[in-house]
């Protein structure tokens, strides 16, 4: 077979790029772990020497990192000065924590999935799942690292105002319960903007739930308890809000969790279900935001959801589409979409 050289070298220079991106994962990990960013981002510009002095690290090394970052467009080189610096945007996802686009915690997400390759390699063998909690722990901080900004940029000035009526139930004092809170981002955030809201987070995963009493601790937070518990068999009943963030595809059943949602709700009561952005084909999915989505679908998502009852495994791709048929087979009888963003959808389901 003849090889059509402009195509060879098309496809070797994306290689080549991944290669450079897989690579520079833990160099990203360090360089959030150790401070490099954010000091960066904070001076106007620095040598390798003033940023290894600043953060009381190697020079040497930080000058190969440095490197490296600049080389990815991560930060910038000016030759003249032989100086480093970043600019407000590439602060925005690789130095402000705080920022809602910062992006340092997939890569957290993403060395736990090298970690694993041997559990999901088995997996693609046998057909069976692997659950949430047998994955090395770098994943479940990064996960709450990684959703944590987003989270704090949108949920309490975006998505929540736009469901009908939500904020004023909240405000008045609302029972709320929040569905795989995981270490409880959504959860803290939520109670801290509604005081006189109760809040309850279940998780099926006892270390998160471990943690996210940690979480709370630390905050100060006093209307917030947490429970070990499915989607299925949370106790609790007339709650007036229920929230499933980024979990609901993760799943063995997520119609019977609808079903459950649904008879825990008062007949008045919303259920939001946060979803990863999707359209409802592959055709439409495939685009950089589908790459990195089925790609944690593949290692993280359907493995979770084959390891449990039913297996349904709706994938993070799985669109409004299949999450509208799987909400309104749980019972519900009203749906819609609220709002978005570029990384997720958000639903609004009535009883």
């Amino acid at each position: 077979m003849e090889l059509n050289e402009n195509k060879l070298h098309d496809l070797l220079g994306k290689v080549v790029t991944e290669m450079g991106a897989a690579a520079n994962g833990p160099l990203i990990t360090i360089g959030d772990k150790l401070g490099l960013y954010k000091t960066l981002s904070e001076s106007n510009e620095m040598s390798s020497q003033q940023l290894a002095d600043a953060t009381n690290t190697a020079e040497r090394y930080i000058r190969e990192w440095a490197s490296a970052q600049a080389a990815s467009g991560y930060i910038n080189y000016n030759q003249n000065s032989n100086t480093f610096s970043m600019t407000p945007e590439q602060t925005a996802v690789f130095g402000n924590a705080k920022s809602p686009v910062f992006m340092t915690g997939a890569f957290y997400a993403i060395s736990s999935l090298y970690f694993d390759e041997s559990k999901i390699e088995n997996a693609f063998k046998t057909g069976e799942g692997v659950s949430w909690g047998d994955h090395n722990s770098c994943l479940f901080c990064g996960t709450e690292k990684f959703f944590s900004p987003s989270y704090e940029g949108n949920l309490i000035g975006n998505w929540l105002p736009a469901l009908d009526g939500v904020v004023e139930k909240l405000h008045h004092g609302a029972k709320v319960a929040d569905i795989g809170c995981g270490h409880a981002a959504s959860t803290i955030i939520m109670a801290k903007a509604f005081p006189n809201s109760t809040f309850i987070g279940y998780d099926y995963h006892d270390k998160s739930i471990e943690q996210a009493k940690e979480r709370a601790k630390e905050a100060g937070i006093t209307n917030i308890s947490f429970e070990v518990a499915t989607a299925k068999d949370f106790t609790g009943k007339d709650f007036d809000f229920i929230a499933f963030f980024d979990c609901l595809h993760d799943m063995g059943d997520p119609i019977g969790a609808c079903a459950h949602a649904k008879n825990a709700l008062k007949p008045d009561g919303t259920c939001m279900i946060v979803e990863p952005f999707a359209q409802d084909s592959l055709a439409e999915n495939l685009n950089p935001v589908g790459r990195a989505f089925y790609a944690f679908s593949t290692m993280l998502c359907v493995p979770c959801s084959l390891n449990q009852e039913v297996g349904k495994a709706l994938g993070a791709q799985s669109g409004e589409k299949r999450l509208k048929d799987t909400i309104i087979a749980g019972g519900f009888s009203s749906f819609k979409r609220a709002t978005e963003t570029p990384f997720n959808l958000i639903l609004e389901a009535r009883p």
